[in-house]
C-alpha cells in the first residue's frame, strides 16, 4: 500500500484541470446565450443612434440629469458603506 502523496495530489490537479476543460469547451460550444448577446447589441446600437438623433439644445439637460443621478448614487454607496 505504498501510494504516495504526490501521486494523489497529481492525479486531483488532472482530474481538476479535465474538468475545467470540459466546462471552457462546453461554454464555447454552448449558443444558449446568443440570444442576449444579439439583444445587448440591439440595445446599444438604440442608444447610440438616440444620442446622434438628440438636438444639442437637449444635451446640457441631459448631462445635467446624469449628473444628478451620479450624485445621488454616490451618497447613497457612502451612506449604505457605513
Amino acid at each position: 500500500m505504498g501510494v504516495s502523496v504526490e501521486r494523489i495530489s497529481r492525479n486531483e490537479d488532472s482530474h481538476m484541470m479535465a474538468k475545467w476543460t470540459t466546462l471552457a469547451w462546453r461554454l464555447w460550444l454552448s449558443r444558449s446565450g446568443q440570444d442576449m448577446i444579439e439583444y445587448a447589441l440591439v440595445a446599444g446600437f438604440v442608444a447610440v443612434a438616440a444620442g446622434a438623433i438628440f438636438p444639442t439644445g437637449l444635451m446640457p439637460t441631459v448631462s445635467g440629469i446624469f449628473s444628478k443621478l451620479q450624485i445621488y448614487f454616490s451618497q447613497a454607496a457612502l451612506v449604505g458603506g457605513s
